[in-house]
C-alpha cells in the first residue's frame, strides 16, 4: 500500500507537473509541429487493481488536455506496479513501465520526446539558449503555483494549517509580460492560476527582474534573501508570508526529486 508521502508526490506529478506539457506544446515550435496532427489518448496508471491512480494525456490535432483518472480506450498505456515506481519514473529514475500499445511506434516516439521535454524542470537542467531558459522559468512557475495548491489539497498538515488561518489572499508571481502566475488562498482552500489576478490586490507580490532575474532562483543558485539583495527579485507585501511560500516550494521540490 502506498504511503501518504507517495500519494502526495503522485498528486503533484499528475496534477501539477504533467499539465505543463501544454506550455511545451504551445511554446516549442518543434514539439508543436510534431503533435499538430495527432489525435490520441495516452494513459498513465499505477496500482494492481481497478482503483488505480493515474491520468490521461488527450491530444486532439494541436489541442491538449489532461484528464485525471482512467480514460476509455487509450492508444497507449504506461502501467506501473506501484505508485512509488510511477513517481520514480516521473522523477527521472531508471524505472521501466509496462507499455500497452507499443506497436504504435510513431506515437510512442513522440510521447517519449514530450516526456523528455519535462527534464528541463530538473534542478540540474541549465539551458543556455534564451528561449529554453524562458521556457524553463515559465514551466517552473506554472508548475509550482499549481503544486502549492495541490500540496494543500493533498492534506500536508503544515500547509493545511497555514492556509486554514488565512482570509482571502493572493500570492502573485510576475516575471515579465508573458510569465505570471498566482496562488489564491481563502479559509483553507487554494486555487492556482495563470496571469495577473485582477480582482484583488496581491497580499504578497514577488516581482522578478525578467527571465534572467528569475533563472538563478529557479536553478537554486540563490535563495530569496540573496535574490532581493542582488536585485533579481522584489517582494511587495508581507515578507514573512513570502518566506512561507518559499519554504513550501522547497519542500515540494524535495518531495518530487
Amino acid at each position: 500500500m502506498a504511503t501518504e508521502k507517495e500519494l502526495l508526490a503522485a498528486r503533484i506529478f499528475l496534477r501539477a507537473v504533467l499539465p505543463v506539457m501544454k506550455v511545451v506544446l504551445e511554446d516549442d515550435p518543434v514539439m508543436k509541429k510534431k503533435f499538430e496532427d495527432v489525435r490520441a489518448k495516452v494513459q498513465f496508471a499505477a496500482g494492481p487493481d481497478a482503483n488505480q491512480t493515474g491520468a490521461c494525456l488527450v491530444f486532439d490535432k494541436g489541442a491538449f488536455k489532461l484528464e485525471q483518472g482512467l480514460c476509455a480506450d487509450p492508444d497507449i498505456t504506461f502501467s506501473f506496479k506501484t505508485i512509488a515506481k510511477m513517481n520514480g519514473f516521473f522523477a527521472g529514475k531508471p524505472v521501466i513501465p509496462g507499455i500497452k500499445g507499443i506497436s504504435k511506434v510513431g506515437l510512442l516516439i513522440k510521447v517519449f520526446g514530450l516526456l523528455m521535454s519535462l527534464k528541463i524542470l530538473m534542478p540540474n537542467a541549465s539551458p543556455k539558449d534564451p528561449k529554453k531558459r524562458k521556457l524553463k522559468v515559465k514551466m517552473t512557475f506554472y508548475m509550482i503555483t499549481t503544486a502549492l495548491s495541490q500540496y494543500n489539497k493533498g492534506g500536508d498538515p503544515e500547509m493545511v494549517k497555514w492556509t486554514g488561518k488565512q482570509p482571502e489572499r493572493i500570492y502573485q508571481i510576475t516575471v515579465d509580460e508573458d510569465i505570471a502566475a498566482y496562488l489564491r488562498v481563502k479559509a483553507g482552500k487554494t486555487k492556482a492560476g495563470r496571469g495577473i489576478y485582477a480582482k484583488r490586490r496581491p497580499f504578497v507580490h514577488m516581482k522578478f527582474n525578467g527571465v534572467e532575474g528569475a533563472f538563478p532562483i529557479v536553478m537554486n543558485e540563490v535563495d530569496m534573501v540573496t535574490a532581493v539583495k542582488k536585485g533579481y527579485l522584489s517582494i511587495e507585501g508581507s515578507p514573512e508570508y513570502g518566506g512561507n511560500i518559499g519554504d513550501f516550494m522547497v519542500r515540494i521540490q524535495n518531495l518530487i526529486t
